[in-house]
């Protein structure tokens, strides 16, 4: 009786907490319809504290404080936490539907057991946290910075002035001033240190005045102001008078005495040249071991030409680049000759004497005309070198070729050997483009050789960014062969001047609304035209059709709506740029088929939409054309374009295997097709491109035949960019031609 005792205690008890297990977990299933609504509530509590932190946390950044670390941890654990039980509570619609018996009892059990203990365990996770997340404080003051110097280029002759200030601060800014400067570009380089987002750049100077007031005001700072030509107004920019009890501190560098009187300068400290041992250093660094080590007696020339830059750190610097490649004692001691009829650099015209040793000994003509042709860009410019390019191509710097792809590779090497040299800066990117720019010691030097040159073809004309309200009196345009007006507030155009001589122009970035019909009257040679950035210019003066040697001409970013039938006159265009003209609706009919030279056409993001020609098709009846043709979905956007070449257009008949076709359009070496939502075809058969190098598609629904064949990549290197998509889309002859062709297609992204 014992035995059968023991076993039946011991199964009541098993029974017992069977049962407690199953009515617990039974929990999960009878409470969804409370523990749903309470997990909902819970989760709009945790996004308000969210958000309320993230508010806290950007405030506190705009006033350069430091978010604290479990703040950050806390949100980063919130954010997928929010995620993860909207979609707890998403699912909770099925879950709910298969409640039965008052939702005492579930249609899948073990689902619902599953689903509600994964909503008990969010609802208590989602308690905690938001519990966690009320701080008492979000961020705090950052660790002091350093005094540094501008990161892009290594300081020289400045490390014994920063290192007189001992002080610790809390922001650290370095603003390129320069001669010509504007209130705004300096207030967007200090919001830049600050870390106001780019959007806050769009503010009026009145308001970024208010905020950089704002946070300096309340910090421990040091503004370094570069290259002061004159009195900077301190309160129109923001900074506000450093505050002895803050210890903050305002220094400014300047070539001019007078402006430290302006500036109210309280301490002045020369900046000396380097002493003879860090002068060799340097020297050395930039000519390198090569040279150097190319002959025994080569170091002791070295030093004489080290001793001849006076401890100038730029002298040295360029000079010795310039020495880079020299490795015969013959160079040297020409170099040290040169040098030797040089004064001491003291003043201006003298250092820039001593500088131009690197211009002179650059190898040819051509590359002294291209480094000076940069000097007509704006102080701080970053100039595309595509651009560059272009200009010289049409200007006929780059006489070797003929052809705009041939000229890249000239254009390439001249770049590189100038950045080399010293002569010009890398300038990072815009819009996806490299960009080079001329330091402005550099770019006063060549504007110095422009006005010393006997040559007239270094007769130069530059008033880029000068703050100009009117055009220059006539006379100023007489003998001039570049001009640039970059960058001013001119308005109209009224003088007819009389420039025999003038190739280049640029008056882009003005405010130009009015050109006088005889403007252009008297500019029989003018080759290069910018009027790019006058968004204000809506119409262009018939007088332009006179420009009958003009080779380029840019009209991008202008509010110009027609295009005059008079620019048919210009036959030698080379280059046509209508990209950013949102206003533009009305082409002439054959126009751009007018002009047989022109190699580089680019409408991109352009407003024009209904092409006069019956049939919607483009073609350019010219020889090397690069074409480009993106245009905004507002060469509407281009919404009825369905042809680019059509049989019935193209003039010229040859006969390949019977198939009518123009020779000029085979010359063709670049086609870039975006946001073309009609067309249908290139062209209606395939033709033998020799020269295509690229073929770049997007956005282009309608697309389904390419104007290729087996044949077409023979010979070149061809490349065929597009989505992958729309690449499986494309007909073909037969699967040979597809496959002949596979190779060469590269995918674009979605």
């Amino acid at each position: 009786m014992g035995n059968c005792c023991s076993v039946q205690c011991g199964l009541d008890n098993f029974l017992l907490l069977g049962l407690d297990f199953i009515v617990g977990h039974a929990n999960y299933v009878w409470k969804l319809k409370q523990t749903l609504p309470t997990l909902s509530a819970a989760l709009e509590e945790l996004k308000a504290r969210r958000v309320d932190v993230k508010r806290r946390v950007n405030l506190a950044e705009r006033k350069l404080l430091k978010p604290l670390e479990e703040v950050q941890l806390w949100l980063s654990t919130a954010g997928p936490m929010i995620t993860e039980a909207e979609k707890l509570i998403e699912d909770g619609h099925e879950q709910k539907n298969n409640l039965c018996l008052g939702g005492c009892a579930s249609k899948s059990c073990l689902s619902s057991y599953k689903y509600g203990k994964k909503v008990n365990k969010m609802l208590q996770e989602i308690i905690d946290l938001k519990r966690e997340g009320a701080f008492e404080k979000v961020a705090e003051d950052p660790s002091p910075a350093p005094v540094v110097v501008r990161p892009e280029e290594q300081a020289v002759a400045l490390e014994s002035t920063i290192q007189k200030h001992h002080t610790k601060f809390e922001v650290v800014i370095w603003a390129v001033v320069s001669k010509d400067y504007d209130v705004g570009k300096i207030q967007d380089r200090i919001g830049d240190n600050i870390g106001f987002p780019q959007s806050w750049k769009n503010k009026s100077v009145e308001q970024k005045a208010i905020d950089i007031y704002g946070i300096l005001s309340n910090k421990r700072f040091v503004v370094l102001l570069d290259d002061l030509w004159k009195k900077v107004d301190l309160n129109q920019v923001g900074i506000p008078e450093p505050s002895q009890t803050k210890s903050s501190k305002l220094i400014f560098t300047t070539r001019s005495l007078d402006v430290c009187g302006y500036m109210e300068a309280k301490t002045k400290i020369k900046v000396e040249c380097l002493e003879p041992e860090k002068a060799w250093e340097l020297f050395q660094d930039k000519v390198g071991d090569e040279a150097l080590n190319s002959h025994p007696d080569i170091p002791n020339l070295a030093k004489q030409v080290a001793e001849r830059c006076g401890g100038l750190p730029l002298a040295l610097i360029t000079i010795g680049r310039a020495m880079a490649c020299k490795t015969t004692l013959g160079e040297w001691n020409y170099a040290i000759e040169t040098l030797k009829r040089c004064a001491s650099p003291q003043m201006e015209d003298e250092v820039f004497s001593l500088l131009k040793f690197s211009y002179d000994n650059l190898p040819n003509a051509t590359m002294r005309s291209c480094f000076l042709y940069c000097c007509l860009h704006p102080e701080d410019c970053c100039i595309p070198k595509k651009r560059l390019v272009e200009y010289w191509f049409c200007e006929g710097l780059l006489i070797e070729f003929d052809r705009i792809s041939e000229a890249q590779m000239q254009s390439d090497h001249i770049i590189n050997f100038l950045l080399n040299a010293c002569l010009l800066e890398n300038g990072g990117e815009i819009h996806g483009e490299e960009c080079v720019k001329m330091h402005d010691v550099i770019r006063d030097m060549a504007l110095w050789i422009t006005r010393n040159s006997e040559a007239t073809e270094n007769n130069f004309f530059v008033k880029a960014g000068a703050q100009l309200y009117e055009e220059p009196h006539v006379k100023a345009w007489e003998s001039v062969k570049r001009m640039s007006l970059m960058t001013n507030k001119i308005e109209v155009l009224k003088e007819t001047p009389k420039c025999a001589n003038l190739g280049t122009l640029f008056l882009s970035q003005n405010e130009l609304q009015v050109i006088s019909d005889g403007f252009f009257q008297f500019m029989p040679h003018l080759t290069v035209l910018d009027l790019s950035r006058n968004l204000r210019l809506r119409v262009l003066p018939e007088g332009i059709s006179l420009l009958v040697c003009l080779e380029c001409l840019d009209l991008s970013f202008t509010g110009i709506s027609e295009l005059p039938i008079g620019l048919k006159s210009l036959t030698k265009l080379k280059m046509l740029d209508l990209s950013y003209m949102h206003n533009l609706r009305k082409i002439p009919q054959h126009l751009i088929s007018s002009f047989h030279k022109l190699q580089i056409f680019r409408m991109w993001w352009s407003g024009y939409g209904d092409y006069p020609n019956e049939d919607n098709v483009l073609y350019g009846g010219n020889e090397k054309l690069i074409v480009e043709l993106k245009s905004l979905q507002r060469l509407t956007g281009c919404a009825k374009m369905v042809e680019i070449l059509s049989e019935r257009k193209l003039g010229e008949v040859a006969g390949v295997t019977g198939i009518p076709y123009s020779k000029s359009v085979l010359k063709l070496e670049t086609l870039e097709l975006f946001g073309l939502p009609k067309l249908r075809s290139i062209y209606w058969d395939a033709l033998p491109f020799p020269y295509l190098k690229l073929i770049r598609i997007n956005g282009n629904q309608e697309l389904k035949k390419l104007p290729l064949n087996s044949d077409s990549a023979k010979g070149n290197l061809l490349t065929v960019q597009g989505r992958k998509d729309r690449w499986a889309r494309v007909e073909w002859e037969n699967e040979a031609v597809q496959d002949a062709l596979l190779p060469y297609f590269k995918s674009l992204p979605v």
